[in-house]
């Protein structure tokens, strides 16, 4: 089977830096993908990718060296297993909440015994390779979204759910959990404690630490705070950016 290139980077001490991808195109996929990202995530959960387009993203993807991932709509073993089963080499799930929800969400990412995963991998089989059946146990990575105060009550027990590769701090959510504006850089204390905490617990119980980021700045930031697995804003924004600076310079400086 495919090594998954994001366990060696890890297991190296090395940082995974991560596309995140809203628009459902086969083409800004591969132009995301062949932009040099470790690994690029399609986000069926606040994206407008649907399976069909999730299918098409992950091809795109898999002309680079990039690793397709995908972010679940919700922790549903069958909305889980169908997106592993399209190609992804990874999930991150949204709003897991307890261990219990953990290990529910991980179970569907295994196959018997370990977990409950249902065969017939489909175009996992065409990325992964032939005995894609008897690796993808060891090369599927999940992670688990911390992003409510439910989630942080519940931290260490999370953590410590057998065959939870990391966990992706959702800081939007999690600061609306805490009662304060949604941001992905929140400069208020009690926000920033509960992110850094998120972190450290992760590393302690031998995790990757992962957050989402509103720029390219922000996530070199987290790198140096320590976080393994960041994501530099999502190519929606960054085109609405991109588009803005341009028609900017052309109207020489003015909006």
């Amino acid at each position: 089977m495919r090594a998954n290139r994001l366990k060696a980077i890890w297991a190296s001490g090395g940082t995974v830096y991560n596309a995140w991808l809203w628009i459902p195109s086969g083409f800004s996929a591969e132009i995301a993908a062949h932009a040099g990202f470790d690994a690029v995530t399609v986000d069926c959960q606040h994206g407008l990718a649907g399976r069909e387009a999730a299918a098409q993203m992950f091809t795109a993807i898999s002309t680079t060296d990039a690793v397709p991932l995908a972010r679940a709509q919700a922790n549903d073993p069958g909305e889980i297993m169908k997106l592993l089963d399209l190609g992804a080499y990874g999930i991150v799930c949204p709003l897991v909440n307890s261990a219990e929800e953990c290990r529910r969400f991980v179970a569907a990412c295994r196959y018997p015994p370990a977990g409950s995963r249902s065969f017939g991998p489909a175009r996992g089989w065409l990325y992964g390779g032939e005995d894609y059946a008897a690796h993808a146990n060891d090369e599927i990575v999940t992670f688990a979204m911390i992003e409510t105060k439910a989630a942080l009550a519940e931290l260490d027990a999370i953590l410590a759910v057998p065959g939870l590769d990391g966990v992706y701090v959702g800081p939007n959510d999690l600061s609306l959990g805490l009662g304060h504006p949604a941001t992905q850089d929140s400069a208020v204390p009690e926000v920033a404690a509960a992110i850094e905490r998120i972190r450290a617990r992760a590393v302690a119980h031998g995790k990757v630490p992962g957050i989402a980021c509103p720029s390219g700045a922000i996530a070199r930031r987290r790198v140096e705070q320590g976080f393994r697995f960041v994501t530099p804003g999502n190519e929606a924004r960054l085109l609405g950016a991109a588009l803005r600076g341009a028609l900017a310079e052309a109207r020489g400086g003015t909006t």
